[in-house]
């Protein structure tokens, strides 16, 4: 499992490694009844200190995303019901914007060129826009 961390973030490490758990899950990349590496083991792999990966899996284990039992490892749980997933997507979603402007704003984009970037973007990835 590769985690990508930007330590310069607004957003707490810990938070950084949550959102991006619950995102491998969503997206079927970590799939249930995998085992995720120790919290020792994430923390040395990212090199950081093993509360901040202990307070993550807390949270994951909160939100019923993963498991953790005694002696045996940490394991990703069966999906949400439908509901909570589709709730779970957009809150995600929006995160991801977040930090994606925080990014660009860090760059000196301005309003107008954060929101043509992304109409480029979207437009070249033939994204359909839904009219609600």
């Amino acid at each position: 499992m590769h985690l990508r961390l930007d330590l310069h973030s607004r957003v707490p490490i810990y938070v950084q490694i949550f959102e991006q758990v619950k995102t491998l899950v969503a997206a079927g990349t970590l799939d249930p009844g995998s085992q995720l590496p120790t919290v020792r083991e994430m923390a040395s792999e990212l090199r950081i200190n093993f509360n901040t990966v202990a307070r993550a899996y807390r949270l994951l284990h909160e939100e019923g995303v993963i498991s953790t039992q005694q002696g045996r490892g940490t394991y990703v749980m069966e999906q949400a019901p439908p509901h909570t997933s589709e709730r779970e997507r957009r809150a995600r979603l929006e995160t991801l914007i977040e930090v994606w402007m925080e990014e660009a704003i860090k760059f000196g984009f301005t309003a107008d060129e954060i929101e043509a970037a992304f109409a480029h973007g979207l437009a070249r990835r033939g994204a359909k826009r839904s009219t609600q």
